[in-house]
Parts: structure tokens; sequence; C-alpha cells
């Protein structure tokens, strides 16, 4: 039996990307694809709902599918620890949503061993890269990444001169600098400095197909669990790396 998803955001680049994803996977289908001058009732008859569109697009779409009996996975940015909080008082009994920062597998394991490094630095900062057209600052990967780190640790960051104009925008206590840039993909350095020595994570996208195994992953994840998730860690084996929650 196949899973039909519609896709919220279809004309994007990753709207583009998911929907040959359907197209070419055993038991997916494309159901149908919104856009901005979409109605929301298009996607009534799906069974999921991927929103890899904007904030206030994915703020509406969201409760309507869960209203509609329709499971959801959110790759849209913007959706903090606050909204998702809002959101998941929403999510019905036998429904799923699943909120994803980021679908490259090699990016989470990145913001899972952040939140291990985290833990014995006092001075972290995130330096993330992505294409020019890019509409968002920071991305959602840096403000999950920033998230996780702080969640980890005993006492909270204070990141220092964080006044400054130039800073960075904080992130429970972690300063994000966000370059968007011709040629790029997407790119996230997280950067501890330490006395004496500084530890750098990285990873970089050098293309969309990173993305290929976490999206039918978060498309799995959605049909067979019901309530919230928050990323790809948990069904990694990677939720309990930090040794916090």
């Amino acid at each position: 039996m196949e899973t039909k998803v519609a896709v919220l955001g279809a004309s994007g680049r990753m709207g583009t990307l998911i929907a040959r994803i359907l197209e070419t996977t055993d038991g997916l289908c494309l159901h149908s694809g919104l856009t901005s001058s979409s109605s929301l009732d298009e996607m009534l008859g799906a069974d999921v709902l991927i929103d890899v569109s904007r904030l206030e697009a994915s703020e509406a779409a969201v409760p309507f599918a869960l209203e509609h009996g329709i499971d959801v996975v959110v790759g849209t940015s913007g959706w903090d620890e606050q909204r998702i909080a809002g959101i998941s008082e929403l999510v019905p009994p036998e429904r799923a949503v699943v909120f994803v920062p980021n679908f490259s597998l090699g990016s989470v394991l990145g913001t899972a061993l952040a939140s291990v490094a985290g833990r014995f630095f006092e001075s972290i900062e995130i330096v993330e890269a992505h294409h020019d057209k890019k509409v968002d600052s920071p991305s959602g990967t840096a403000v999950r990444t920033a998230e996780r780190i702080a969640a980890s640790r005993e006492l909270p960051l204070a990141a220092a001169n964080s006044e400054q104009d130039a800073r960075g925008q904080l992130v429970s206590g972690v300063p994000i600098h966000s370059l968007r840039l011709r040629g790029v993909v997407a790119d996230q350095q997280v950067i501890f400095g330490g006395e004496g020595e500084v530890l750098t994570i990285r990873h970089e996208t050098i293309s969309q197909e990173a993305y290929v195994q976490g999206i039918k992953l978060a498309i799995t994840r959605a049909v067979e669990t019901r309530g919230t998730t928050v990323g790809l860690d948990g069904v990694l084996g990677l939720a309990g790396l930090s040794g916090r929650s």
C-alpha cells in the first residue's frame, strides 16, 4: 500500500527534490504539490504532509493537516522550542508530527557530537553558511544545535561581549553567525574554545543528495509513530548521546 504524500513548498529546491524522491521510491507517491498560491484543501486525502515552505505558511498548514487526519513532517526553519511546544499540544493521539531541522544524516550526527563537546567548553560559537536564496537566518539546524548544546550542560553559557552588534544572534547562549553565499549548499561549523586549544566540528553538504535518506526516514517515522518527534536523533539512536536530555 502506497503512502500518499502532499508537499508544501513544492516549487522550491527541497520541494522539487522531495517530489523526485516520491516518484522514484516504492511505497511512496506524490499526492499533491502545494505552492504559495495553493489552497490548503489540496492536501486533503494525503497520508502525510511534508512541509518545506516558509514559517508563516508552515504555522497555518501544520495544524490544518493534523486537524484533518494527516501526519506531518516539518522541514521548515523557524520552529524553535516554544513553537514546537505549542503545536505539540494540538497533536491528536492518533497523529504524528516530526520536526526535522536538517534531513542530512551527517548533519544530525554533527549536532549530536556538538552536544557532547558542549559539556566541556565554556566558549562556543556557531558559523553556518547556506546558498544566497535561503530566506531565513539563523538556520533551523544551527538553532537546533545551539539548543542541544544548552540542554547538555549543567550551567548556561554566557557568550563574551554578546551586547556587540556584530556578535551574531544568541540562541540558548550560543552566538550564531549566518553567511548566505552563492556556490554554497550548506555548511555548519561549531567552534569550541578552551585554554590552549580549539575544537571544530564541521559538517558540509556537497549536494542535495545528502538529504534523500533522511527524507525517507522522516516520512516513515511520521507514518509509524504517534505524538511529536524533534530531529532524526531518535531514529538514528543518537537522542541520549550527550548524556542529558
